[in-house]
């Protein structure tokens, strides 16, 4: 419920006279992104879900299933029975705001989606990209919990100097540099020659 309401605009709301049911919803739109109820004596969670992604997520985990009382195309039940991790389970609410809502999220993967195999762009022109070029923080965040690294190519995104992050979140300390050289680019230093390879 916390995770839920740390995002802009949310509310929680108990619409059906049970206590058992709450809902974190977005302002404006009233969309449900978030609900959250007791069954079988476990606390489940509805999120919508990508269908791209529907089936990965309930292949991974046993106790993510087809939703209860939901569409079952476009929503997951997380069982919280412990056994699928914090951070996934953070990962499939925050997919759930994004499909709700037009997010700048969606719009800065948008953006990284158009870096071409063999250059990368930095924080800020991404930011511009996507719309706002004051938002080169929400890039990094973004990025950070990125659903789909596949498809979203995060790796190709640097900073104003060229610098590697630090902590690149997908495959650990050393994958960024690998996954740039596999597309051609010279890593040195843990920077990258912008003059040469930015977009």
């Amino acid at each position: 419920m916390e995770y839920g309401l740390s995002f802009p605009d949310t509310y929680q709301e108990a619409p059906f006279h049970d206590p058992n049911w709450q809902l974190v919803r977005v302002k404006g739109s009233r969309k449900a992104f978030l609900w959250i109820y007791e069954r079988n004596g476990y606390i489940n969670l509805n999120v919508k879900v990508n269908p791209e992604w529907r089936d990965f997520w309930r292949r991974a985990y046993p106790s993510v299933t087809a939703a209860y009382h939901h569409n079952k195309e476009h929503w997951n039940t997380i069982i919280l029975d412990g056994t699928v991790p914090d951070a996934e389970i953070r990962r499939m609410i925050a997919e759930s705001y994004d499909l709700i809502t037009d997010t700048p999220t969606r719009r800065i993967y948008e953006a990284v989606k158009q870096i071409p195999r063999g250059k990368v762009a930095t924080y800020g022109q991404i930011a511009e990209l996507a719309g706002d070029r004051k938002m080169a923080r929400a890039v990094g965040n973004a990025l950070h919990k990125n659903p789909d690294p596949d498809a979203v190519p995060c790796y190709r995104v640097v900073n104003a100097k060229g610098e590697l992050a630090g902590e690149f979140a997908f495959g650990g300390e050393g994958a960024q540099a690998r996954l740039l050289e596999a597309d051609g680019i010279e890593v040195v230093g843990g920077k990258v020659d912008l003059e040469k390879y930015g977009m």
